[in-house]
């Protein structure tokens, strides 16, 4: 009998055409343009970046045309882009975006946003309260429109809102307070009563500019990465999991992914043949990202990638919500062009298992591993960063 992903096979089928249709004309080149030399600009960052540029180049059939520091690059001429960007980071202003030639995700591997906050964890969530402390874009119907989708918990941008929403959840078991800009679980605490709520919020940084999160906290629970990326007219959309590892201190910190990847959107992926909690958390996703489409005129993003976690709070109540967003080149990036790599080289393939792995030391490498890093980093010390295929996927 035909499975659902038979489909991929049929040269007919809209998903397929779509996913491997002839990349428009334009640009040119690829660019990578670091936004913000202070943000996401360590060694193996940086090394990382320009290897999936050079990847993203050879994917679009264009020449990489190196990195662009410093401010905004060259602006566009009559309408049309200098080229296609890789930013380090989401772009934040919509006028920047057109002023560089960016009309829409087809010219760049990443997103836009019209307001700072909404590249941060602070969307994920409503203020508490009935005169709660807001920046002056803030956007109160985004909330609404996606509560289903997330776990309990609020956005504060004063120490008296964390305060007060932070004990409200509090009645209901343990809460976890996280800062907005941190990545990888990084900055993130646990407070399992008033006192340790208030030191924890006393030390949050810029919380009156950047926003808190404070969150009903689950225990072990497993953090599942939702995603969607497109590179001229191939589409991929994935499911997977996180990893965590140990860096050099010690500390738990992102370890890498492991990603199943079919070819077409989030509807695609939502249509497969999957377990009800992973249908929720794909679901969840979709859900997220349409609100936020629905919400912020301008938005827009070739590479979308939700973490929902799933697991018990306190209280033993089973939970799923989507915890945050990146419109960003990422932690899975490796794996995701690994993926479309393959597709792109075999189109019968109806599916891809991709991974990427970032070991604190020497590595040892499965066969067909594909290193975008291994040196030592002034920032985190001896790192090795690496993607790789499995054989096979495709459903028997």
């Amino acid at each position: 009998m035909p499975t659902f992903l038979d489909q991929f096979v049929d040269p007919t089928d809209p998903n397929r055409v779509a996913a491997f249709a002839a990349p428009a004309p334009a640009p040119v080149r690829v660019l990578g343009w670091t936004l913000d030399p202070e943000s996401y600009a360590s060694l193996h960052e940086r090394v990382t970046r320009r290897s999936h540029a050079e990847r993203i180049a050879a994917l679009k059939g264009l020449q990489y045309a190196g990195e662009i520091a410093d401010g905004p690059p060259v602006q566009a001429t009559g309408g049309q882009p200098q080229g296609y960007y890789v930013p380090s980071d989401t772009i934040v202003g919509c006028e920047l975006a057109q002023q560089m030639g960016i009309r829409h995700e087809g010219d760049l591997f990443g997103g836009v946003v019209p307001h700072a906050y909404v590249s941060t964890k602070a969307i994920s969530h409503g203020l508490f309260g009935s005169q709660p402390a807001a920046p002056p874009e803030w956007d109160a119907a985004l909330a609404p429109r996606i509560r289903s989708s997330v776990l309990d918990g609020y956005t504060a941008f004063s120490k008296a809102d964390a305060r007060a929403a932070g004990r409200s959840l509090l009645a209901a078991g343990s809460v976890r307070v996280k800062p907005v800009r941190a990545t990888g679980g990084r900055g993130q605490s646990v407070a399992l009563d008033a006192d340790a709520l208030d030191r924890q919020i006393a030390e949050a940084p810029n919380l009156e500019t950047d926003g808190l999160v404070l969150e009903r906290n689950l225990r072990k629970p497993r953090t599942l990465s939702i995603g969607q990326v497109s590179v001229g007219a191939m589409r991929v959309s994935y499911y997977g999991l996180q990893r965590l590892t140990r860096n050099h201190k010690g500390d738990w910190v992102y370890g890498g992914s492991d990603l199943t990847c079919v070819c077409g959107d989030l509807d695609v992926l939502h249509g497969m043949p999957l377990a009800p909690s992973l249908k929720l958390a794909i679901n969840q996703a979709r859900a997220y990202h349409a609100a936020v489409m629905e919400t912020f005129p301008g938005f827009m993003a070739s590479r979308i990638n939700y973490d929902v976690a799933q697991g018990r709070d306190d209280a033993g109540r089973w939970c799923s919500g989507v915890l945050e967003q990146s419109w960003r080149i990422g932690g899975a990036t490796g794996a995701e062009i690994a993926a479309m790599e393959v597709f792109r080289a075999e189109p019968h393939r109806q599916q891809v298992r991709a991974s990427c792995v970032e070991v604190f030391g020497e590595a040892e490498l499965p066969p067909g591993a594909r290193v975008y890093f291994s040196d030592i980093d002034p920032a985190v010390g001896r790192l090795t960063k690496y993607s790789f295929v499995e054989p096979h996927a495709d459903p028997t």
